[in-house]
């Protein structure tokens, strides 16, 4: 007999997790489990680094931190625990899908559709449950890996972002982070926080306070670099560039 599947419910509702632990009781006789709970994804995934989990049932829509965010940053981990979506918002069925979770639950949620979910668990625990970037939900954080660990950085703590090389750095007010992100999906993603200034560099809209000239136009050299709000550090702006920033120096609310 296989052992106990390892179960994390994450959920803000504790009627939503005392349903799903009566449901797992109604099926273990044919589904044992060992189960932890978590009221949300910031707990979760402190949970998730301090113990095993074979499978994470996971909210969507939750406060702080919504599933999709969570079930993203848990990716990171090697190996990561199987994802099953339980929510009461079916129009997300196919996006879930798209982000490799093993299955999707909607509420209210059957015991016999409970079974057949974990049941897929049982048969592949060594399937890899790699969740894909999602446009459906701007994140809060951001994730890197740091001695084995997830450490969030806090999208509205960031100043900019810079790719180098095979990296992206991300400097807050306290220190650098390294991500494996593309600069061209945080771009993306983050259109209305961050502006790009060059090929390898977006500045956080609200930190960038003025700009300096640095020299004489010339045709390759950029002349002006941006002043940021807290850091010492100046950033060159590439002419490609410059009217997005003038642009942004012009506005409104900035005058």
């Amino acid at each position: 007999m296989n052992p106990p599947l390892r179960l994390l419910l994450v959920d803000d509702e504790a009627p939503a997790r005392a349903r799903l632990r009566d449901l797992l009781s109604d099926i273990a006789a044919e589904m044992p489990t060992t189960v932890a709970e978590a009221d949300g994804g910031m707990m979760a995934l402190e949970q998730v680094q301090a113990n095993v989990f074979d499978v994470v049932l996971v909210d969507i829509r939750m406060p702080g931190m919504d599933g999709i965010e969570f079930a993203r940053h848990l990716a990171r981990l090697s190996p990561a625990p199987a994802v099953i979506f339980v929510t009461a918002y079916d129009q997300y069925a196919v996006k879930a899908f798209d982000l490799a979770a093993l299955d999707y639950l909607v509420k209210p949620v059957r015991a016999a559709r409970l079974a057949a979910a974990l049941a897929k668990a049982s048969r592949h625990p060594d399937e890899a449950q790699r969740l894909e970037k999602s446009a459906l939900a701007t994140r809060r954080n951001l994730s890197c890996i740091e001695r084995g660990r997830i450490l969030l950085i806090p999208v509205a703590d960031i100043i900019y972002f810079k790719a180098e090389q095979k990296y992206v750095t991300a400097r807050t007010l306290s220190r650098e982070y390294l991500l494996e992100e593309s600069l061209v999906q945080l771009e993306a993603e983050f259109a209305e926080r961050f502006v790009r200034i060059h090929r390898n560099c977006l500045a956080a809209v609200d930190a960038v306070c003025g700009v300096e000239r640095t020299g004489p136009e010339g045709e390759n050299e950029p002349c002006w670099q941006i002043i940021l709000t807290g850091i010492t550090e100046r950033l060159p702006v590439s002419r490609r560039q410059w009217s997005a920033v003038k642009a942004l120096l012009k506005q409104p609310d900035r005058e």
